[in-house]
């Protein structure tokens, strides 16, 4: 599958894309507000081929890269992914990250974007939601700035530098996104 922006495009991860799935998910600095990061790359790789295998047509789990529309290279810059969150309320969680590199260029917007008319369009969708630190103002910005909502502080929800930390919870319901 593949989604086309303005600026970026997503591909559903292949094969060829885990070498660069590795090195992002394995990469402590991108992930930086997170509890935990994976940093065995079979282990990475394992989980990513899991979402190949498609039981009884229905996938839980949609994963793609980004890529930028004017680079001949076609260079992968970051992820954005779904994955069913509550199946029969037809709820789907979201994450998405971009090299440090290409940040604060609309990439990561854009490709979020692209995700949630996926799963609006294309999944029947009824909410989308996602999660962050709260102390990761970035992502949080992201999520507003694509219309999600801030529904919830989770209070000291993350074990996060050897403190507790807020989780922030947000969301958007299929209405909302055909208004945005």
């Amino acid at each position: 599958m593949e989604f086309v922006g303005e600026k970026v495009r997503i591909t559903t991860v292949t094969e060829q894309d885990l070498d660069f799935i590795c090195q992002l998910e394995c990469d402590t600095n991108i992930w930086s507000f997170e509890e935990t990061v994976e940093t065995n790359e079979e282990k990475v790789r394992e989980k990513y081929r899991s979402h190949f295998v498609v039981a009884d047509d229905k996938p839980y789990a949609y994963d793609f890269v980004i890529r930028r529309i004017n680079d001949p290279a076609d260079t992968p810059i970051g992820i954005v992914q779904m994955w069913s969150y509550v199946d029969y309320r037809k709820s789907w969680e979201l994450g998405f990250a971009v090299l440090s590199e290409y940040a604060g260029n609309g990439y990561g917007s854009e490709a979020t974007r692209l995700l949630l008319r996926f799963a609006f369009q294309e999944l029947q969708a009824h909410k989308v939601v996602g999660m962050c630190n709260s102390q990761n103002v970035r992502s949080a910005a992201l999520m507003q700035h694509v219309g999600m909502t801030r529904e919830a502080v989770f209070q000291e929800e993350l074990w996060w530098n050897n403190q507790w930390t807020d989780q922030y919870f947000f969301s958007i319901l299929d209405r909302e996104f055909k208004q945005v």
